[in-house]
């Protein structure tokens, strides 16, 4: 099918989709797959922040830096570890993974699967309405019989502080697309993407400096951001937690900054990188024209169908309804929506109770997450203090990753932490997290075991292999039978 047929008859189709992200082709792919015909719009590449300024090329920079930092950590292995990264190596490295930001691959594999890809910027123009303008400012008008998928994602949002403009700031984008190295790098911000960025920056050479208003990575148990915090500074970072920028100075476009921050010092760098959350792709989009207002999130029910809108046809999935902002949490709602869709269409059924085939309920219960910084860090489900508010009873169980020898095996002196949280009452799971080498490949037997709500008692006849880091399991497991008799 062609890349933007222009024609009437083309014009109608069961579904649109706004956005050609992970999260907007997984809506496409699943109504597809139920026979729906689905128009798909994306007005920058295919594939979106995802593939391009994110997930991908952060991942394709940390995983040299990270090796390193693994292979130094292995007495023999450490010794032939003598010189520093090859940047350019490792920027070569990331742009194939991001396909020199050519989309060609992604626009062909949306059409393969029978959808029309529409290049162009999208605005919904009314119930069930989308009109597309190309960058030759044609125009064309689609219109959707059952739904429209709204999958716009966000971008960085910048703070309101004094010179932010002068000082031509990084973000995400500038943070993975970038191949200079700066010799000083101020990244403001201890979220999850501060704390990668530092932990790459940091493994290429720049001299980085982290600013947190709080502890860092404050979504997950605290000790995380401890190990976290620890193991940059011990690479060479300057952390500072408890620390806010009041303005910024740049006076020569081609100089370094000046960031005068809340104690009243001043602090220089060659560029500075803000990673203080994000705001919704939904400013310009049309939302005015359904009663929703422009720039906000948007409010869904458990099948990601937008609240304030009649006629059960719009939906937003992904960053745009600010449940999870993360690609794999978007791309599962993006499944979940995309089969609601189909069953709305052919007059089936809904299953949208807890844990239904049409229900995002892991997006209150079992969100998993990683950040792949120098130690790893991984969660999935409630921390001790989110539980304790949500009013269970519960039970921590706290391990060095030493009580496992596996562990010990993976890295000499290895450290790390873990912790589960039990709903003591029903005795099952309600968060773990790892901290600690490696254990990003440890995560979902834990997302397992909170999505399924598996019993402790036959958690324990899931015996881990022998020497491995998976063997914490048998430790906290253990350790919470031990402390319960």
């Amino acid at each position: 099918m062609s890349e933007a047929r222009e024609n009437q008859e083309s014009s109608a189709y069961d579904v649109v989709v706004l956005g050609a992200g992970p999260v907007g082709q997984n809506v496409a792919d699943r109504a597809r797959a139920a026979g729906l015909t689905v128009a798909v719009v994306e007005r920058e590449l295919v594939g979106g922040e995802c593939s391009y300024w994110a997930c991908v090329p952060s991942k394709a920079l940390l995983r040299p830096v990270i090796a390193v930092a693994d292979a130094r950590r292995v007495d023999g292995a450490g010794q032939a570890v003598t010189g520093r990264l090859d940047t350019d190596r490792v920027f070569a490295r990331r742009n194939r993974y991001v396909t020199g930001w050519d989309d060609t691959g992604q626009a062909e594999a949306v059409k393969s699967t029978g959808a029309d890809l529409f290049r162009g910027h999208g605005r919904i123009d009314g119930p069930r309405r989308v009109t597309v303008t190309r960058d030759d400012g044609a125009r064309l008008t689609l219109t959707a019989r059952h739904a429209v998928a709204i999958a716009t994602g966000s971008r960085p949002a910048l703070p309101d502080i004094p010179g932010i403009q002068e000082a031509r700031p990084w973000t995400n984008r500038h943070g993975t697309d970038s191949s200079t190295v700066p010799g000083r790098l101020v990244i403001v911000g201890g979220g999850g993407v501060g704390v990668e960025m530092a932990t790459l920056w940091q493994g290429l050479g720049s001299q980085v400096t982290l600013l947190a208003r709080r502890r860092l990575i404050p979504r997950m148990e605290p000790f995380a951001g401890e190990l976290v915090a620890r193991s940059l500074t011990e690479a060479g970072a300057d952390v500072r937690i408890g620390t806010q920028v009041t303005a910024l100075h740049r006076p020569d476009p081609t100089g370094p900054v000046t960031l005068t921050l809340d104690d009243g010092s001043d602090l220089q760098a060659d560029e500075v990188m803000f990673a203080t959350g994000r705001t919704p792709g939904t400013d310009d989009i049309g939302l005015d024209t359904v009663g929703l207002t422009p720039g906000t999130w948007l409010e869904v029910d458990t099948t990601c169908l937008a609240r304030g809108v009649d006629d059960a046809w719009l939906y937003a999935v992904g960053d745009v309804n600010h449940r999870a902002l993360l690609t794999h949490q978007g791309k599962y709602q993006a499944r979940t929506a995309g089969d609601a869709i189909a069953a709305r269409a052919a007059d089936l059924p809904v299953d949208d109770g807890p844990w239904g085939d049409h229900a995002t309920t892991a997006d209150q219960h079992a969100v998993p997450q990683v950040f792949f910084t120098d130690p790893e860090a991984a969660a999935v489900g409630l921390t001790a203090e989110q539980a304790a508010q949500a009013g269970y009873r519960i039970k921590t169980v706290d391990l060095d990753f030493n009580a496992a020898q596996g562990a010990n095996l993976y890295a000499d002196n290895y450290r790390g932490n873990a912790r589960m949280v039990v709903d003591l009452d029903r005795e099952v799971l309600l968060g773990v997290t790892f901290v600690g080498p490696g254990v990003s490949e440890l995560l979902h037997s834990a997302t397992v075991a909170v999505a399924g709500e598996v019993p402790l008692k036959r958690l324990r006849h899931a015996v881990a292999c022998f020497p491995t880091v998976s063997e914490i399991w048998l430790f906290l497991l253990a350790a919470y039978h031990r402390d319960r008799t």
